[in-house]
């Protein structure tokens, strides 16, 4: 067979469109939130230069936030239903007392002479009268992030505000009215700043100093510290040098922690049952404060009131240790679960010569060579795939229960990690979940069959980039919910 030059240049175009859609696939994977219909034609001719100029002018988050509480009224709307269900649990205890007592013609002097707490029934007759305010706050977060991450043309910046807010996680175990709008205001602002800004934004959030126990902090010498005998609580100095900093075996000693934990005595918050109008915000109560220097790495930082800590975090972020850490945690996350050395080297520069600025980070990274060479072979988190998979269907909204519920089943709840570390990023950590995956997959391709067409996923949304395997089996499979299945459970979804 003799092929004409026309023919030639056909199958030359077929083979540059076919490179130019995986090109473009790779970038929604890695980078973003997984490729939706329209998004490897938008930034097929130049990938790179996409996600580049998503950093310059990341989207706007949905106008909807506006609606919801900052994380101070969340945590007074919270404080004060808990304050009334009290109230009204003791009322109903005494009614039972009361009840009782005339049954039995006990004297009236006994009707309310019951040191024992309010009972299960009273609790729950409270309970039934106040609602508690937290769990819609947490669904009406939920459902705003995940709408903005289906939404995005690409997704990198939705991409690195989960990346940051994993990095610096709290749990919703513990103070869930907060856990939405600590990400709304201590990460989302930051994640194309300085790294310095953030930290500090991160480390003085209300949400914060309250799950990692610092309101219960006080400095032995400090006025409070001696007049009620309590002492210093480690854990917000620990984590900020081990985990959100420096990195483990780093340098830092114990007397390092000590330091730090005394610079951040009396970083607390306003009791909302004290002040109805700022409870919640951040205070800094200088009668908890540790008197005296500090040193912490080496150097002195003198008494100054909050700012003493303030000046031990800026130092912290801008340190060479900060940089490796930081810069081997996003390669890992974005590229490989063990990224490539030069990769990790050359963002580190970038992270110590910017002063911190998370952009040029973000940027070095996607124009290093490194981060295109590697093959999409990382498995993505329970998250980061169900929002591809949904992505794949066109699907931009959805209900915040049922996608919050999916997400516990897979073991990774929203805003919910197990510890400090936050969700593990290798695939050893989740790899015995795909059991999980396949029902979760099956329960979706269920509900969205009738109109999600796996043929035209894997031939318009995914530019028939997908695997030639996958691709036969779609078109083999005996009903539209099994092709959907494969195509969901399939690597082409699953890794990047």
């Amino acid at each position: 067979m003799i092929l004409r030059n026309q023919d030639i240049s056909i199958l030359e175009s077929s083979a540059m469109g076919r490179e130019a859609a995986a090109r473009a696939v790779l970038a929604l994977n890695r980078f973003g939130m997984g490729p939706r219909p329209g998004s490897i034609e938008a930034i097929a001719a130049d990938p790179r230069e996409a996600l580049i100029a998503e950093l310059e002018h990341p989207p706007a988050y949905p106008a909807a936030a506006s609606a919801l509480p900052s994380s101070a009224k969340a945590f007074r709307a919270v404080a004060d239903a808990n304050a009334k269900r009290q109230a009204k649990a003791v009322l109903a205890k005494r009614a039972e007392d009361q009840a009782k007592q005339q049954r039995t013609d006990a004297p009236p002097a006994m009707a309310t002479d019951s040191t024992q707490g309010p009972s299960e029934m009273a609790l729950k007759t409270a309970a039934d009268a106040v609602p508690d305010p937290g769990r819609q706050i947490y669904l009406g977060e939920a459902k705003l992030r995940t709408e903005a991450a289906l939404a995005a043309n690409i997704g990198f910046a939705e991409r690195l505000v989960w990346f940051w807010s994993n990095h610096f996680c709290i749990s919703a175990d513990k103070i869930r009215s907060m856990s939405g709008a600590y990400e709304r205001e201590a990460i989302r602002p930051h994640i194309l700043g300085r790294f310095a800004d953030m930290l500090l934004a991160v480390e003085s959030h209300p949400a914060m100093l309250f799950y990692l126990d610092n309101l219960a902090s006080m400095g032995t010498n400090s006025t409070a510290g001696i007049n009620r005998s309590r002492g210093l609580n480690e854990n917000l100095a620990r984590e900020t040098l081990e985990l959100h900093t420096l990195g483990v075996r780093s340098g830092y000693t114990q007397d390092d922690v000590i330091g730090l934990s005394n610079g951040f005595t009396g970083w607390t918050l306003v009791p909302p049952g004290d002040n109805p109008e700022h409870g919640g915000e951040f205070s800094f109560n200088p009668r908890l404060h540790e008197p005296g220097a500090q040193k912490v790495l080496g150097k002195t930082y003198e008494e100054d009131g909050v700012e003493q800590a303030r000046a031990v975090l800026k130092d912290l972020a801008i340190h060479p240790a900060t940089a490796t850490h930081l810069a081997g945690k996003l390669a890992a996350h974005f590229i490989a679960d063990t990224p490539p050395p030069s990769l990790v080297e050359r963002m580190a520069k970038s992270f110590l010569d910017s002063s911190g600025d998370l952009k040029e980070v973000a940027k070095t990274m996607v124009l290093s060579p490194e981060a295109w060479a590697q093959p999409p072979t990382k498995l993505k988190r329970p998250s980061e795939w169900v929002v591809g998979m949904v992505r794949a269907t066109g699907i931009t909204q959805v209900d915040a229960a049922r996608y919050t519920g999916g997400q516990a089943l897979l073991g990774e709840p929203l805003w919910r990690p197990g510890s400090p570390k936050g969700f593990p990023d290798d695939e050893g950590s989740w790899i015995d979940g795909m059991g999980r995956r396949l029902d979760v997959a099956n329960n979706f391709a269920e509900r969205v069959a009738g109109k999600a067409d796996p043929d035209e996923i894997v031939g318009s949304v995914l530019a028939s980039s997908v695997s030639p395997e996958v691709s036969e089996a779609v078109s083999r499979a005996e009903s539209r919910q099994q092709a959907l299945v494969l195509l969901f459970m399939s690597a082409d979804i699953q890794r990047r």
